[in-house]
């Protein structure tokens, strides 16, 4: 239950970050929620650091939470959105409790409300203490998460049927976290109050020298040196790439396949036995010969005066096999998103190809992307990596569904099937010419 809970009607936002609860309730103890985390660097003497979060981050700041380990963090918010002194930490009890792990995500269900929590090489990112009241939306950041691989622990409410995942039950988790709580931010403290207090006394005294001197000294030109503004620099975020972003049209792959295959059959070349073997890799189609009874003369002659264009062919070193490639047209490239979710594409394409009577071989595979930002300071949302955060990881992985079909019907009639289910790309076309068959292999591209 959200007990004491500030909900804001208009989803505060500071610093960019979406804010719908102060706190809420495991097992009747008041846990504050939605704290804005940052790297600890000096945690014998943080409050310079937290001052200046709560006047250049999230103005207005007052309470603060410092979460100690192997990559110490403080937590800062602001007590006018309700937040209390005193109140337990949620995020730190988490990471406290499960502390022999380093990289957590998962969302835990409350009374009305989905709590989102994610830690990366033991560090909270910056947006990932929040309470949800929109479970799709919830469910939307946990999803998004899963996707980045190496996670130690990952927490899904049962409902929501999301593979390797557990129900966590924050009471007993809780149980074995430590209560850090809320204190007050303190601006002015100890020797820092005697510093400006002397500031004070001085810049008294010397304003009351300056009067004089203004009054009983002849005036003076006044030279004043400028100030130059404070320039805060923010890294650039750049966003990462899909893998069905910018791939070959598979239509015009399968096409270009098609054509291919049939010209390199139309070439024949006596006394030479050809491998009846054609791949195309979408903008090459190849194949071979080997010498039986004729001569190298003879497959030399047979290669110039062909009428196909853009074939190149070459001997090998003992001259009894002859490769051929006949160049493509060029595809260009689409973006075409997926539509369907890994574990339904599977059983549509199962039952569809059942009830066609074709064989097809899928097998659950990964694409890894390269993250433009691993040498970043940020990423999304505002995380900060480099030498002062964790570092951003160099790849992506994104699930797909490799598939391999052998069949009959030739390229141009599977193109036009297969895009009725979700996006792919082709890898390989293969023609036997020996036994009229065809064999595919592709990925499809899945949410």
């Amino acid at each position: 239950m959200l007990e004491d809970a500030n909900l804001l009607d208009n989803d505060g936002d500071r610093g960019g970050f979406h804010t719908t609860a102060s706190a809420i309730s495991v097992g009747g103890t008041l846990y504050a929620t939605n704290l804005f985390w940052q790297p600890l660097q000096d945690p014998k003497d943080f409050m310079p650091e937290i001052e200046e979060a709560s006047t250049e981050i999230i103005e207005g700041a007052d309470l603060f939470a410092i979460k100690s380990g192997k990559a110490p963090q403080f937590g800062i918010c602001v007590s006018q959105d309700g937040y209390k002194t005193g109140t337990n930490v949620a995020a730190i009890a988490l990471s406290t409790a499960l502390s022999n792990m380093s990289s957590i995500v998962g969302v835990f269900k409350i009374d009305g409300a989905w709590w989102y929590f994610c830690s990366r090489n033991d560090v909270i990112l910056s947006d990932g203490d929040m309470v949800y009241l929109d479970e799709e939306e919830a469910k939307n950041q946990l999803l998004s998460m899963l996707t980045v691989p190496d996670w130690d622990k990952k927490y899904a409410p049962a409902e929501w049927n999301i593979e390797d995942t557990v129900d966590g039950n924050l009471e007993e988790i809780f149980e074995y976290g430590k209560r850090i709580k809320l204190q007050k931010i303190n601006k002015l403290r100890g020797s820092k109050l005697i510093i400006v207090v002397t500031a004070i006394v001085l810049v008294g005294a010397w304003i009351g020298s300056t009067v004089m001197d203004y009054l009983f000294a002849p005036t003076q030109r006044k030279v004043v040196a400028p100030v130059r503004p404070k320039v805060v620099q923010k890294a650039e975020v750049l966003p990462i790439p899909k893998p069905w972003e910018n791939v070959q049209d598979a239509g015009a792959f399968m096409a270009n396949c098609h054509k291919g295959a049939l010209d390199l059959t139309t070439l024949a070349i006596p006394g030479w036995a050809a491998s009846g073997v054609i791949t195309c890799t979408g903008e090459t189609a190849a194949t071979s010969w080997k010498m039986t009874t004729g001569f190298i003369s003879w497959a030399e002659d047979a290669m110039k005066n062909s009428t196909l264009k853009n074939m190149n062919y070459a001997f090998n070193d003992a001259a009894n096999n002859i490769s051929v490639t006949l160049s493509l047209p060029k595809i260009e490239k689409v973006t075409q998103a997926p539509t369907k979710k890994l574990t339904d594409l599977r059983f549509e394409l199962m039952k569809k190809f059942q009830e066609m009577g074709v064989k097809i071989q899928l097998t659950n595979q990964t694409v890894k992307v390269a993250n433009p930002n691993a040498m970043a300071q940020q990423r999304p949302g505002g995380r900060p990596f480099g030498p002062k955060g964790p570092a951003a990881p160099a790849t992506i992985d994104y699930p797909v569904l490799g598939f391999k079909i052998q069949s009959e019907y030739n390229p141009l009639v599977w193109a036009k099937f297969l895009t009725k289910f979700s996006s792919f790309s082709i890898k390989t076309v293969g023609y036997n010419v020996n036994n009229n068959s065809w064999n595919y292999e592709g990925v499809f591209y899945v949410l």
